[in-house]
């Protein structure tokens, strides 16, 4: 599974969010491999990933990607935040974690 967190211009916020998800991940102690990664906006494409985390104000600028790929953060400094959207994903693909 691949793990794409995407902001404006895929520097700071995306690679932000990018080692949460890898932290939280590991504080999960999730086993199986999953990539993540960070982009910007004009990059990310629907195949680029299984799930696409991105700020809710950067919503319309992922045109062609599914909405249910689609993973949209009110703010994107609330680790918490992005540990309960991470654990949806783990339950919903069924992948073991604490």
């Amino acid at each position: 599974m691949k793990i794409l967190a995407v902001c404006q211009s895929g520097l700071g916020s995306s690679f932000m969010v990018q080692m949460n998800i890898q932290q939280i991940l590991k504080d999960e102690n999730v086993s199986e491999e999953i990539q993540v990664d960070h982009a910007d906006v004009g990059s990310a494409t629907g195949d680029a990933a299984d799930y696409f985390f991105v700020e809710a104000t950067l919503e319309g600028a992922l045109g062609g990607i599914p909405n249910n790929k689609i993973i949209l953060l009110d703010s994107l400094i609330d680790k918490e935040e992005v540990k309960d959207q991470i654990n949806k994903i783990l339950d919903q693909e069924n992948i073991k974690h604490s």
